[in-house]
């Protein structure tokens, strides 16, 4: 599953939601924090922001993984990853490196794994503590 999904958010950062898409849960309790915006919950509501979020996104090279945790349980299991990449966003013309924390649920349902949960923030240095100081 998690090559699958690694395949999947190599084809995001080009642009292309759909792998992505099949490997989400369809179940009410589905959810994704992207670093584009809050939290969303339900599937319908985690693919119109997975859509917006892609749509901005182009011509990303494959993203390099430093798995820095996971496990695997009887029907749930986490990575926790720092994916990195460069990509177009947003329109420019001019290619950015991009790196994101990411933590990814997974759920075992009906006998195939797929992601319950995904949060990715940018968050990948030590950073001091008044940043988390909303003025």
């Amino acid at each position: 599953m998690v090559e699958q999904y690694h395949r999947a958010l190599d084809a995001v950062v080009r642009g292309d939601p759909a792998l992505m898409k099949g490997l989400f849960s369809r179940r009410p309790d589905v959810s994704l924090a992207n670093p584009i915006g809050p939290p969303v919950q339900g599937w319908g509501e985690v693919e119109k922001t997975m859509e917006r979020a892609v749509a901005q996104l182009s011509e990303g090279e494959p993203n390099r993984f430093e798995r820095i945790s996971g496990h695997v349980g009887t029907d749930l299991a986490f990575i926790v990853e720092v994916e990195r990449t460069r990509m177009k966003v947003g329109g420019s013309d001019e290619v950015f490196s991009v790196s994101l924390r990411v933590t990814t649920i997974f759920r075992l349902e009906d006998g195939v794994w797929k992601v319950l949960h995904r949060h990715a923030d940018p968050i990948t240095s030590p950073r001091p503590i008044q940043s988390i100081v909303q003025m």
